[in-house]
């Protein structure tokens, strides 16, 4: 196929040319230029490509077109496509595309995924379907049910196979392969090429068609990248600074945790710019929502971490911002490759602080460029600009200390403890009881307090009573008592 080829030029039957144009699609990228003539003779395929250059339509419609061809009514509790996906967001996206492109099809598909209830999905699957789109762990629980067998699957789909091995579904995914027919087309796609990954490919695919686009290593060269120095301190300013320039009408922030997130997006809807928070801890039904608020308008920002990186398919993201630069370099690829989507242009901003440095340094160097700094802001920092770069390890450790540290009211505080106790006494790394009550002696003199009062862990303070008084919570001691504190 030349890149000149419209859809229109493809043997793809008429119901699909017309859903296709109905999209407003007309030119195929890159990654379908290459990939649907070979799919469409029904040859295995190895694909590179990373989300966002058309992957799923790259699949989606020469598999319609074979259904649409070959007409069989797939039998009850069977599915004559399985198309495999690492997050529940993904699956729910493809599910889309398939309806999408086959709507004038007369096609069953469906979506079935952990997380919330399998009557409906059992439901589903009842009737058999034509395409099924499912994450490995429900898909191995319907199938260990009895409600689903995959004896005669014409196609498998192994998407993000990369992400698979990332999120350890490669057992499940191994498990799955053995339930499927000998004699069947086999499609796999990956963003990197790990040897686990190639290890799989190779032992699934047969004299597969390869094809390449977007390696990990190039960012959209659509993306206008930049990165700016600021104190941790003063990140959400600069966020809200960013955020006051209409421009940033639809806006991914990317942090690294979960209650980072939450905490980003709170901050935002207090100062009345629409926000939510997607991560792990959200349920679907919640994470859905918010996708479906973003992709509609009725939020401009959606805070997410790096487990919805891959599962974010929208169209018209106008800026991603890394408020947190991710300590693995693919990641920050995957994150800004959420905008510049299908041709489009995008901006992908990161907030760099000084133990941030090494990981910017390593994004640079997977990237082959230098990222340009803007300094024309009013929270940049020259001393961060300055500082010294750590080492990966290093840096990673004292963000990761930092990070596990819990915050109360703005402040790092000690470890939240049951507030029926009394506060635990700090034990100096390396002293045990004799040491604390030593050091209290040496500084201050004090005389001996009666049996059961005080803390009760040193010398001199009367018998213990049985059953111990020391009482570890994870690097402090606890206060003496034998139930573990007073009771009020």
């Amino acid at each position: 196929m030349t890149s000149s080829q419209k859809f229109s030029d493809l043997p793809l039957v008429e119901p699909i040319q017309r859903a296709v144009a109905e999209t407003g699609y007309t030119t195929p990228t890159p990654i379908q230029q290459q990939a649907i003539p070979y799919l469409l003779e029904g040859r295995d395929l190895l694909g590179c490509a990373q989300t966002g250059t058309g992957k799923t339509a790259a699949f989606a419609l020469p598999i319609l077109n074979h259904l649409a061809k070959q007409w069989n009514r797939a039998e009850p509790k069977h599915a004559r496509v399985l198309v495999l996906a690492p997050t529940r967001e993904l699956a729910i996206q493809i599910h889309e595309s398939f309806q999408t492109y086959g709507k004038h099809l007369k096609i069953r598909t469906a979506v079935i995924f952990g997380g919330v209830g399998q009557t409906p999905q059992v439901k589903a699957l009842s009737s058999g379907v034509d395409v099924l789109i499912a994450t490995p762990g429900r898909l191995l629980d319907l199938i260990q049910q009895k409600y689903l067998k995959l004896d005669k699957l014409e196609v498998f789909v192994l998407d993000e196979a990369d992400r698979m091995l990332d999120m350890g579904f490669l057992p499940d995914i191994r498990k799955v392969l053995t339930y499927l027919p000998k004699l069947r087309q086999n499609l796999f796609f990956s963003a990197t090429m790990p040897k686990e990954i190639q290890k799989l490919a190779d032992s699934l695919l047969v004299n597969p068609a390869k094809v390449e686009v977007a390696p990990v290593s190039s960012t959209a060269e659509m993306i206008e990248q930049s990165v700016m120095f600021v104190d941790k301190s003063k990140k959400r300013d600069l966020l809200r600074h960013l955020l006051d320039d209409k421009s940033f009408d639809k806006v991914i922030v990317f942090t690294r945790t979960k209650h980072g997130a939450n905490r980003v997006a709170e901050g935002l809807a207090k100062n009345r710019i629409p926000a939510e928070a997607i991560h792990g801890n959200k349920s679907q039904n919640a994470r859905q929502r918010s996708l479906e608020n973003l992709r509609e308008g009725k939020i401009r920002v959606l805070v997410a971490t790096d487990i919805a990186a891959r599962g974010i398919d929208i169209d018209g993201i106008s800026h991603v911002i890394n408020f947190e630069l991710p300590n693995e370099s693919e990641s920050y690829v995957h994150r800004i490759g959420r905008t510049a989507r299908a041709g489009t242009q995008g901006v992908a901003i990161a907030f760099c602080d000084a133990e941030e440095r090494a990981y910017l340094r390593d994004i640079e160097r997977l990237i082959g460029k230098s990222i340009p700094v803007v300094t024309d802001q009013p929270y940049h920092s020259e001393e961060v600009a300055g500082s010294k770069i750590l080492s990966k390890g290093k840096a990673k450790a004292m963000i990761e200390a930092m990070e596990n540290r819990p915050t109360v009211g703005g402040f790092k505080s000690r470890r939240r403890l049951n507030p029926r106790k009394k506060p635990p006494t700090f034990e100096p790394k390396g002293g045990g009881a004799n040491a604390d009550a030593s050091k209290a002696s040496a500084s201050k003199p004090h005389a001996p307090k009666p049996h059961g009062g005080g803390h009760g862990n040193g010398p001199g303070h009367g018998p213990k009573k049985s059953g111990g008084n020391k009482r570890r919570l994870g690097g402090f001691r606890g206060n003496g008592n034998k139930s573990g504190g007073p009771k009020k």
